[in-house]
């Protein structure tokens, strides 16, 4: 089968569906199985809380060549880090893998936003609370990988116009040098 057609990444795709669904699933059937809102609100947040770290620290590495991580520096001031894989390598990424990530990464957000207005209305405040403890993580999520997507474009601009600048100071060079 021509390259492109399937996940290059199996496994990887399937972690990074695998505790969102799972921690939707939880949160969604949970009122059918358990009565105990403290064990609804811990197993749901910690697969949430699973999902965020799988996310920032395994398949956005994998699925599209990013990582991010935010910092605090000796001023106090909160700082973005973000780490991309180099162009030639980001241009090899499955396009698939890719998909998959950036599309599970929104949606798993809106569906926390739906459950969240459905406890709205149901006037559910504790499980307001568990909604907008995951919605945070995948905002968290969509914000981090988000930037560090346009820093990664940046650095590839730079370094096209950087190449480019070079190869016609060196062409000009030439041209001198023969004169």
């Amino acid at each position: 089968q021509p390259q492109g057609e399937n996940y290059a990444n199996p496994k990887t795709c399937f972690f990074h569906v695998l505790f969102k669904a799972g921690a939707l699933a939880f949160y969604i059937l949970s009122a059918l199985f358990f009565d105990n809102f403290v064990i609804i609100f811990v197993v749901t947040v910690l697969l949430a809380a699973l999902d965020f770290w799988v996310v920032k620290n395994v398949s956005g590495r994998i699925l599209v060549g990013l990582r991010w991580w935010n910092e605090i520096n000796d001023l106090g001031e909160s700082v973005w880090k973000f780490e991309c894989l180099d162009q030639e390598s980001l241009a090899r990424m499955n396009k698939k893998d890719s998909w998959l990530f950036w599309w599970t990464l929104y949606l798993t957000a809106v569906a926390w936003i739906v459950l969240g207005i459905f406890s709205l209305i149901k006037f559910q405040a504790d499980y307001l609370l568990v909604v907008g403890v995951c919605l945070t993580l995948s905002i968290a999520n969509i914000v981090g990988f988000t930037k560090c997507r346009k820093d990664a474009k940046k650095q590839i601009q730079q370094f096209a116009s950087q190449t480019i600048a070079s190869r016609f100071s060196s062409t000009i060079q030439s041209a001198f040098s023969v004169v």
